[in-house]
This record gives structure tokens, sequence and C-alpha cells, in this order.
């Protein structure tokens, strides 16, 4: 199976992904959160860094919810610019 490569736009929703991530995180500990949500502490790492840009959807649900996060937040939050630059194009 190939691969194709990234766009500019999925690299930059997995970063506010990331971040997003890191930060409803706080202080808990990598290790409890990952173990928690049954992945790996470096698929963690690698999501929260954004080395993993389109994470697997099942991955993403169940960091969500060990963080208390609800998909709608998380989506809300990782395209907002898309939103926002849709919007401009269509008053424009």
């Amino acid at each position: 199976m190939v691969r194709l490569p990234l766009t500019p736009a999925e690299v930059e929703r997995g970063k506010r992904l990331g971040a997003l991530l890191r930060r409803a995180r706080g202080s808990r500990a990598l290790l409890e959160t990952a173990l928690d949500a049954r992945v790996s502490p470096e698929t963690l790492r690698k999501i929260e860094s954004g080395r993993v840009a389109t994470p697997a959807f099942s991955t993403v649900a169940a960091i969500a919810e060990v963080l208390g996060l609800s998909l709608d937040v998380v989506w809300a939050e990782i395209s907002e610019p898309d939103r926002s630059r849709t919007a401009q194009r269509l008053t424009s």
C-alpha cells in the first residue's frame, strides 16, 4: 500500500490535535494517559508532537475519552482555522 504525502492542511491539523491533547493532559503523566487509552506511550508522544498528523479515529477517540474531551470539542478545535478560511472565501 502506498501512502500519499500529507497536505499542508493535514500537517497543520495534526499539530493542532497534538497541542490540544497536550493541553488537556496537563500535568498527568504521558505513560499513565497512554496506558489508560490503550495506546503505546510512543504513539501518544508522536501524536502530541505532531509527528503522526493523521492518527486512527479509534486512537483519537480513546485518548479523548481518557482526557475527558468530547469528539465534538476535538473536531471544533482542530478544524477551526479551516472553517474561518472557508467562511472568508464565502463572504469574499
